[in-house]
C-alpha cells in the first residue's frame, strides 16, 4: 500500500506545474515582427480627456478651442469618440431588462428623428452609408441638412453635429427634412459641455470630415448582478490606497488651475503625460485586482473594464479596414488611454503617434 501511495505522490508531483517554472510565452508576438504593411500605415493618436461635463464652473465649452486647434493641426482623416454607436444601442434595446441602465446613460434617443425621417435605426444607418458613398465634393446645404437628420435617426448625434457645423451660418436652419425640433436638438448638442461636441465634432468639421466614429461599447454582460452594496464597498476599499490619493492630488491641482491662462492646456498635458497612465492603473485597476473579497469583486470590475476597452479598440480597428492609411484621432476619457495604446501597439498595421508634442506650449 505504501508503494502505491508513494507512486501516486510522484505522479501528482510530476503533473503539478513547478512554481519556479517560467510563465508560458506564446511564440507569436506581433510587436516583435519587423515586416512592414504594404502602403501607408494607419496612424492613431490618442487624446486622453477629462469629461468636460464634470469640470467645475470656470470651464466653458469655448475654452476647448485651444485643444481643437492643436488636434486639427495633426490633420486627422477620422475621429473616434467615446460614444455608443446607434446600431449598438438599437441591439441593446432589444434586451431592455439586461441593458436598461446602460441605455439610459449611454444611448442617444433617436425616436424623434426616426419619426420625422420615417427611418428605423438600421434603415437610417444604411441610408447614411449610401449617402456618403455617393457624396459630392461640394454638397449642397440641403444635402447636409438631410444627412444631419439621417444621422440623428441613426443614433449618431455626434456625426449630425459635424454636418451642422459644416453648414454656413446662414444655412443652419430648418427645412422639410431637418425640422425645427431637430434643429433645436442640434443647437443644444453643438453647445454642450461635452468633449464629443466641444472638441471632436469641431475637429472633424474643421478637418473636412463628414462624420465621427462612435466606438464605445457598454454591452458587456457578466451574468446576474452581484450584491451592489458589498460590491461597491469592496471597490471603494480597493481605491483607498496611497497611489489613488497621490493621483487625486495631482488631478485636483490641474483642475484648480483651469481659470489661469493656459489652464485647460496644462490639464490636458497632465492627463496625457507618460506617467499618468501608469499612475492611473496603480490607483485604480491594479488596486482592484488585488482586492481580496471571496466573490472577486475587484477582478469582476477589471474584467468589465478590459472587455470594454478591447471592444472599443476592435471598433477602431474595423474603421482602419475601411480605408487603410487612416490617420485617426481617438478622443477618450483619460483612464482609457493606457489600455487603448497598449492594445493598439500590438497591431502590425497601426503606428501610434504621441499627442504630447501637440500639447506642448511650442505647438501651433
Amino acid at each position: 500500500m505504501k508503494r502505491v501511495i508513494l507512486a501516486c505522490g510522484l505522479i501528482a508531483a510530476a503533473a503539478a506545474p513547478s512554481m519556479a517554472q517560467e510563465a508560458y510565452r506564446p511564440a507569436f508576438d506581433p510587436d516583435a515582427m519587423t515586416d512592414m504593411p504594404h502602403g501607408t500605415p494607419n496612424h492613431v493618436m490618442v487624446l486622453g480627456t477629462p469629461h468636460l461635463s464634470q469640470l467645475p464652473k470656470p470651464f466653458q465649452p469655448e475654452m476647448a478651442e485651444v485643444i481643437v486647434d492643436r488636434m486639427v493641426a495633426w490633420a486627422p482623416t477620422a475621429v473616434a469618440v467615446e460614444e455608443s454607436a446607434g446600431i449598438l444601442c438599437y441591439r441593446m434595446r432589444q434586451m431592455p431588462a439586461r441593458y436598461a441602465e446602460a441605455i439610459e446613460s449611454y444611448c442617444f434617443d433617436p425616436s424623434m428623428a426616426g419619426s420625422v425621417t420615417g427611418l428605423s435605426v438600421p434603415q437610417a444607418n444604411e441610408r447614411a452609408e449610401a449617402l456618403l458613398a455617393d457624396w459630392p465634393a461640394q454638397p449642397s446645404p440641403a444635402q447636409r441638412r438631410e444627412l444631419a437628420a439621417v444621422f440623428l435617426a441613426a443614433g449618431e448625434p455626434g456625426s449630425a453635429v459635424v454636418q451642422w457645423l459644416r453648414l454656413p451660418l446662414a444655412e443652419q436652419s430648418a427645412d422639410a427634412v431637418l425640422t425645427a425640433p431637430l434643429v433645436e436638438i442640434l443647437g443644444k448638442l453643438a453647445g454642450a459641455n461635452n468633449e464629443t461636441y466641444a472638441i471632436a465634432a469641431k475637429v472633424a468639421a474643421q478637418s473636412g470630415l463628414e462624420r465621427l466614429w462612435s466606438v464605445d461599447d457598454q454591452s458587456t454582460y457578466m451574468g446576474p448582478e452581484p450584491d451592489q452594496n458589498a460590491y461597491g464597498a469592496a471597490i471603494m476599499q480597493a481605491w483607498d490606497n496611497p497611489a489613488a490619493k497621490a493621483q487625486a492630488a495631482v488631478n485636483e491641482q490641474l483642475i484648480a488651475g483651469l481659470a489661469a491662462p493656459g489652464g485647460l492646456l496644462a490639464l490636458y498635458r497632465g492627463y496625457n503625460a507618460p506617467g499618468h497612465t501608469n499612475a492611473t492603473y496603480k490607483a485604480d485597476f491594479g488596486a482592484a485586482l488585488t482586492e481580496p473579497s471571496d466573490a472577486g469583486f475587484g477582478r469582476r470590475y477589471v474584467a468589465y473594464w478590459e472587455t470594454r476597452n478591447l471592444r472599443m479598440v476592435a471598433n477602431m480597428r474595423e474603421v482602419f479596414g475601411r480605408k487603410p492609411g487612416t490617420r485617426m484621432l481617438a478622443i477618450v476619457g483619460a483612464s482609457h488611454k493606457g489600455y487603448y495604446e497598449a492594445y493598439l501597439a500590438q497591431m502590425r498595421d497601426v503606428d501610434l503617434a504621441d499627442v504630447t508634442a501637440l500639447l506642448n506650449d511650442s505647438a501651433p
